[in-house]
């Protein structure tokens, strides 16, 4: 019965078993050969890698990159930034987002429902290296009436990796 509900989940969004092993094994390991990949799946390489190029195709695989470490790299703190925006118009969302588009101190921006606007995931040398990012960048977006922020003491779990069906 259980093959039965994962099929059905992998049918819901467009997928099948094998390539529900193929995302994973991608997540895994983004440059695994192919080769090795169509063994780990048991389909042959020119299947497989028609499988991942109609999965890049149809946006289940938006791109490959590397996973940087941010403390050998001058971006050892991390620190999450609430923002509540003075008014919540289109033009001034717009404005915004598009500010924070062009900042690499900004590694993440959502828009939340909730007490305040903005949810932003910031990365900084130390404390010294957000304060000026704070004070020239942060409080200088378009729109900001007030910010909260709250620095990580100890990252717990980093993981892009989503949970798929039946893998």
């Amino acid at each position: 019965m259980q093959d039965k509900s994962l099929d059905d989940a992998a049918q819901l969004l467009g997928l099948d078993r094998l390539d529900l092993r193929i995302l994973s094994a991608l997540q895994a390991d983004g440059r695994i050969a192919n080769l090795k990949l169509a063994e780990a799946i048991g389909l042959s390489p020119t299947a497989v890698l028609a499988r991942v190029q109609r999965l890049t195709r149809d946006g289940y695989i938006l791109g490959y990159e590397a996973r940087l470490n941010p403390l050998k790299l001058g971006a050892g703190m991390l620190v999450f930034v609430e923002v509540l925006l003075d008014r919540t118009t289109p033009n001034v969302f717009d404005a915004f987002k598009a500010a924070v588009q062009v900042r690499p101190e900004i590694m993440e921006c959502h828009m939340v429902a909730g007490g305040f606007d903005y949810l932003l995931k910031t990365r900084s040398a130390d404390m010294n290296d957000y304060r000026n990012f704070a004070g020239t960048v942060l409080w200088q977006l378009p729109g900001v009436r007030e910010t909260r922020t709250y620095a990580v003491m100890e990252e717990v779990k980093n993981s892009a990796r989503l949970a798929l069906p039946g893998v």
